[in-house]
């Protein structure tokens, strides 16, 4: 029997719905890994229809579809190595997760998902019926066992895998980025290799849909969890694998390890390349946004630059009265320094007409936040009208901690299409900018160097709706304030557990009542990049009628 097999491992980046263009994809593969002399090439869960489909994997003609291309498949690629590939599969009434090897033409094995996600963004329990724990199949001169995806991050299916025979352990994935999910992951991977004795293959998706980025950052285990294989996070790479057969059982070849991007990296690279997967899905070339001057605008600024290039990038300066001349100038400045086009739109002449306007119907109470809102919804107005006219999608620029306590304007500056720093608070946007200045990459787009001002980043935030106006007018100091987020929200903290850890009773329920009745705003807002287990849509559920508020 022979002693070597040889996998290759097809880290790639497919889209939702895109089934023909994923088959190419995994055609793609394919030959390389038979160019290679490969005895098997793997792709991830749910490869062949992208994955999270959401409801879309319901629809009949959907799963139609994708039955007819994985049949396609297998008779493309039935002269060379077996195919594995992640894809829905139908057993009469029941639609399951599954993972199929493909070889000679047909489907040899199609493994079902056993445990099904039902946590933070996954919801796979409303689209998929579970399974029982399959066996494992034979492929070349071994038998191999898949735990699909969170199958692994329990002992069961693995134990079971091992008792019935399986001598590697093979592991599709659609594990979407988390900061600090990569450790996590890969502790649980050697906590099975330890169980079972057996290597064990994490392959994992990159690219973006929607929210949520896969990171890629594949690995192979060896029994006694050694490291041995590590590939690139965020990246598409095809990786080829030898495994030996030893007297204690296959074991894989050492090979490069990949270096791994720090926490700071990678929230960075997540953003960059959440909204670069979203605009090329999309089809979509430009974006424009509002440049105020202020700090989440040129943030915003510097990730699309990185993520597209600095030609498809627009600033729109839209100054007002209460607009500073700093504010001009940091504008223009972060324009500049980052090569993207920049134009100046006042809006104290629209400001006024609607003023007039709403003059006979408008009463006699003195100005207040009405008038301010004036101002960034008449900013929104325009920014849609320029992005219609000239096709360029319109970023929001709104940060956690605002997205949170609902210190945005409706229909104003929360207009927008995508906003890549919606799960970044606004400690994390300041340390981001000094980051960004500090470092480039191969994968940005933009240019090297401080290309965000000191003074952008040290002035204090406001958002110029009236003379003198500072957020901290209106919100605890920000570094307060997002230690009251990071409990109330990533958390789940109770009010008393936050008073216990020294924070003023008042601020932690000014900054209750701000989160819960800011609900209604973020059922409206723009999609963005998930950075964290608890970002707002998918991973926390809220009613926006909710008259309960902590007691404690």
């Amino acid at each position: 029997m022979p002693d070597r097999f040889r996998l290759t491992l097809a880290q790639l980046d497919p889209t939702v719905g895109a089934l023909a263009a994923n088959a190419d994809k995994a055609r793609a593969a394919w030959a390389a890994a038979r160019d290679a002399g490969a005895d098997m090439v793997a792709l991830p869960e749910m490869f062949l229809t992208g994955y999270q489909t959401q409801d879309l994997v319901l629809k009949p003609a959907f799963q139609a579809h994708a039955a007819a291309e994985l049949a396609r498949l297998a008779t493309d690629c039935a002269d060379g190595p077996a195919l594995g590939i992640g894809a829905p599969h139908r057993q009469g009434r029941r639609l399951h997760n599954a993972w199929h090897v493909l070889a000679d033409g047909q489907a040899r094995a199609t493994v079902l998902k056993h445990h099904l996600p039902n946590y933070e963004v996954f919801d796979e329990l409303r689209l998929f019926a579970p399974a029982d724990i399959a066996g494992p199949y034979r492929v070349g001169p071994l038998r191999a066992g898949t735990p699909i995806c969170e199958d692994a991050w329990f002992p069961d299916v693995a134990e079971t895998l091992a008792e019935t025979g399986a001598e590697i352990l093979i592991v599709p994935n659609g594990s979407p980025y988390a900061r600090g999910k990569h450790d996590v992951r890969q502790a649980l991977m050697v906590s099975r290799v330890v169980e079972t004795g057996l290597p064990l293959v994490y392959l994992n998706a990159v690219g973006g849909q929607d929210d949520q980025v896969f990171d890629g950052a594949s690995f192979v285990l060896n029994p006694g969890g050694r490291l041995a294989v590590q590939l690139p996070a965020f990246d598409e790479a095809v990786a080829h694998v030898d495994f030996v057969r030893t007297p204690d059982g296959w074991h894989a070849e050492q090979a490069d390890l990949a270096p791994l991007p720090d926490a700071w990296e990678a929230d960075y690279r997540a953003m960059v390349e959440g909204l670069r997967s979203y605009l090329a899905k999309s089809g979509i070339g430009r974006v424009l946004l509002g440049l105020s001057g202020g700090v989440d605008s040129a943030l915003v600024a510097a990730i699309a630059a990185d993520a597209i290039g600095p030609g498809n990038v627009s600033g729109v300066m839209l100054p007002s009265g209460f607009t500073s001349r700093e504010s001009l100038d940091d504008a223009a400045e972060v324009a500049r320094r980052l090569g993207i086009a920049l134009d100046t739109v006042p809006i104290e002449g629209a400001r006024a007409a609607v003023a007039q306007a709403l003059a006979p119907v408008w009463g006699a109470a003195p100005p207040g936040i009405a008038e301010e809102n004036i101002q960034s919804r008449l900013r929104g107005l325009m920014l849609m009208a320029l992005s219609n006219r000239h096709g360029a999608m319109l970023l929001t620029t709104g940060n956690k901690s605002e997205v949170a306590v609902g210190y945005a304007t409706i229909y104003g500056d929360m207009a927008g299409g995508y906003n890549p720093i919606k799960d970044l608070y606004k400690t994390r946007v300041f340390a981001t900018c000094r980051w960004r200045n500090a470092q480039h990459r191969p994968w940005m787009r933009g240019p090297a160097g401080a290309v965000i001002p000191d003074r952008v980043i040290d002035k204090p935030p406001s958002a110029e709706l009236r003379a003198d106006q500072k957020d901290e007018d209106s919100l605890p100091p920000y570094p307060v304030l997002d230690a009251i987020l990071e409990g109330l929200v990533d958390r789940d903290a109770a009010v008393a557990d936050l008073v216990a850890e020294g924070h003023d009773p008042a601020t932690v329920r000014q900054v209750e009542a701000l989160v819960y009745g800011a609900e209604w705003k973020r059922h409206q807002s723009a999609p963005g990049v998930r950075l964290t287990a608890r970002a707002f849509w998918l991973d926390r559920r809220y009613p926006i009628v909710n008259r309960w508020r902590d007691p404690g």
